[in-house]
């Protein structure tokens, strides 16, 4: 069965047959795993427990005494138009149906019809409904362009409109149940995205997070699903798996691209079914967890080569998020830059130092293929070898620009001068520094005063005063 997991809004069943609403509220509890479940035998209760809790879809009978089914129809549709109707009626006439789907109803389904087909419906209409809620949300975030909750992206450091973008999307589809997809490449901080999801949820389960990169089968089905005692030579306990271990929280598998075909079809299962049996058991277990995935891969590739499902990636990808590389948020370079050399410099002990001004160009002009996760260990690699007020390029030229860099190893054969020729006068020497700093300052006297460390007045005065001189 396509069970969704528990939405982040109540149920509420209308009916005056109280073995009805037993026997619904049974099915609906262990058939969907649906857990805010709210019963009502009298019609006359049933505004008052719309306005007090927090409904989001209502089943409704419509031969009910005092108040009608289609009478309480037209006052939930034109008091609270947000909450989804369902019409579970005992009368098998389509012009009925026809004129409560006219009045406002999502759908309508006779008592008498099979089971399964009805919580079918009712698992259609949640996720309609939750669709409805984050477009909602979406839709206020983003024109009043405010976060609710910025404290739970505190740690992302980022001043980046693209990033802000992501983080008002993540707003409004957190209290959704279905999966998220996180793209992105190494070291964006899909892990960082995936917390904050978890922390925005309100969970009161943990963020329990696999690696399945590299997994077997086996394992990966051991890791997920767990086993029985004797489930296979050396199983001599039983063991919880992954998903049981992040009840009431979130799943969160990482690297999904790398997942076999084999483990993808198990994966698939237990999203469609919402349950899962552990190694050696024929008792099957429901999972009451969010899963949230994340690859660097492109998965779009992936499906037309066929080594990734289109089904599951279909299902995996209800709410995508991509989270741009730093060489797309090159605003954020000296805000990361200034974090990690603080970070750095208090874990090895050391005074933080002055960072040159002509630093954060450089790294602007990188592509960061390592994305954040290498500018933090630039970072780190630079406060490590540092030893004077000013922070040493050295670290950064090396990786920005290798075929610049001296060989260490020739380092004590290099000279600046050669041996049988004069030394120039320091005057000479002056001007060489000044061509340099200028060809590498493209041109530009502001750049060029900084890298030399005079003023700009000072650097201009010596350029007109060369350019007079007599050839």
């Amino acid at each position: 069965m396509n069970a969704n997991r528990n939405p982040s809004f109540g149920i509420l069943l209308i009916d005056d047959e109280p073995p009805f609403l037993r026997s619904l509220s049974i099915a609906l509890e262990r058939g969907a795993g649906f857990n805010h479940i709210y019963r009502c035998e009298d019609s006359r209760d049933a505004m008052e427990i719309i306005e007090q809790e927090p409904i989001g879809l209502v089943l409704l009978d419509l031969t009910m005494p005092h108040l009608s089914g289609e009478e309480l129809l037209q006052k939930i549709v034109q008091e609270h138009p947000e909450v989804g109707v369902i019409i579970v009626s005992g009368l098998n006439q389509l012009e009925t149906a026809v004129q409560c789907i006219r009045l406002g109803a999502y759908d309508y389904f006779v008592k008498t019809t099979e089971e399964d087909r009805l919580i079918k419906g009712i698992c259609r209409a949640v996720h309609m409904q939750e669709m409805r809620q984050e477009n909602q949300e979406m839709r206020k975030r983003f024109l009043s362009d405010t976060l609710e909750r910025p404290d739970v992206f505190a740690n992302i450091i980022t001043q980046n409109k693209g990033m802000r973008s992501v983080f008002q999307y993540l707003e409004s589809v957190s209290n959704s149940s279905q999966p998220v997809l996180i793209c992105g490449e190494s070291g964006v901080g899909k892990e960082q995205i995936a917390q904050a999801i978890h922390t925005l949820s309100n969970r009161s389960g943990n963020l329990i997070s696999v690696n399945v990169a590299g997994l077997d089968d086996n394992v990966f089905a051991d890791t997920l699903f767990g086993h029985s005692k004797g489930a296979f030579t050396g199983a001599d306990k039983a063991r919880s798996g992954m998903i049981e271990q992040a009840t009431n929280g979130t799943l969160f598998l990482d690297e999904i691209g790398d997942l076999s075909l084999t483990s993808q079809v198990k994966l698939l299962r237990l999203l469609q079914e919402g349950e899962y049996y552990p190694l050696g058991s024929d008792r099957p277990k429901r999972i009451r967890a969010r899963v949230i995935v994340a690859t660097h891969q492109n998965l779009e590739k992936k499906l037309k080569t066929g080594e990734f499902r289109k089904d599951l990636y279909y299902r995996l990808r209800i709410h995508q998020v991509e989270i741009p590389s730093l060489r797309h948020r090159k605003d954020d370079i000296p805000l990361l830059l200034e974090y990690f050399l603080t970070e750095a410099s208090a874990e090895l002990g050391k005074n933080k130092p002055t960072i040159p001004k002509e630093l954060v160009p450089l790294l602007a002009n990188y592509s960061f293929p390592g994305n954040i996760r290498e500018l933090k260990a630039l970072a780190y690699d630079a406060i490590s070898q540092h030893q004077s007020k000013i922070l040493s390029m050295e670290v950064f030229r090396r990786v920005i620009d290798p075929s610049k860099q001296i060989d260490i190893a020739d380092a004590d054969k290099t000279t600046l001068f050669k041996s049988d020729q004069p030394l120039p006068t320091l005057q000479e020497v002056g001007d060489l520094l000044i061509e340099a700093a200028m060809d590498r300052a493209q041109g530009n006297q502001s750049l060029a005063s900084r890298l030399l460390g005079i003023s700009q007045p000072a650097l201009s005065k010596r350029l007109k005063k060369k350019l007079n001189e007599p050839l």
